[in-house]
């Protein structure tokens, strides 16, 4: 039973995949961000067209939160770090800033897909950094889950 409670490993095959995943993205963001005369961008009012920037901002701060954690399970992986340094909290996923949804419905479809594949991208390795993050347990589950919400809290 405790083995089943023992923190969770990340395969190279997922942290490859994830890694590759963020980079492409990272990219295509930087790629459309980087536009200056988009047609759909011209056309907003000049209050959307601050809140289009500090969004790309957001964006691009969740891509690199998201490959600064890749890296770490990275350098785990090459012996570089140990698992234990890998979930200190100055090397946890940490924090991203929060998208407005009402006013990214003015912005452009591309502007709008690339917001929300940050947002599934970094929803998905946060669950991944939590459950790596679980401590070895040799008490009950529920002992282990109540842990893990202080934690979180």
């Amino acid at each position: 039973m405790t083995e089943n409670l023992r923190r969770t490993e990340l395969t190279p095959k997922l942290v490859d995949s994830l890694y590759t995943e963020a980079m492409v993205l990272a990219d295509e963001a930087r790629s459309y961000f980087d536009i200056n005369d988009d047609a759909g961008r011209i056309e907003l009012d000049p209050l959307t067209r601050v809140g289009f920037a500090c969004e790309s901002l957001k964006v691009t701060t969740r891509l690199m939160h998201v490959i600064a954690w890749l890296l770490t399970q990275r350098a785990v992986r090459a012996g570089e770090l140990t698992p234990v340094e890998a979930h200190t909290p100055d090397r946890r996923l940490g924090d991203a800033p929060q998208t407005d949804h009402i006013l990214s419905r003015k912005f452009p479809e591309t502007a709008r897909m690339l917001i929300r594949q940050s947002e599934e991208l970094f929803e998905r390795v946060r669950r991944l950094d939590f459950v790596t993050a679980a401590p070895e347990q040799d008490g009950s589950p529920a002992r282990s889950l109540m842990s893990r919400l202080e934690r979180s809290i």
